[in-house]
């Protein structure tokens, strides 16, 4: 399972980082960082939560 972002539509709110900060943060220019790409199954919820609160929709998992 890994996370995809779609990099145009991001905006930088950071409520993905607030819902998942072991696997994503901003970096000093507001543009998120994904600490990892591939999610255990332990982390899958975190990284569902992540895509559920994002408001541009700018995150999904696959």
């Amino acid at each position: 399972m890994r996370i995809v972002l779609d990099r145009a539509r991001c905006e930088g709110h950071g409520l993905c980082e607030e819902a998942a900060p072991e696997l994503m943060h901003l970096d000093d220019e507001g543009e998120l960082v994904i600490d990892q790409e591939k999610l255990t199954e332990a982390e899958a919820p975190d990284g569902r939560a992540a895509a559920r609160v994002c408001p541009v929709a700018a995150l999904r998992l696959v």
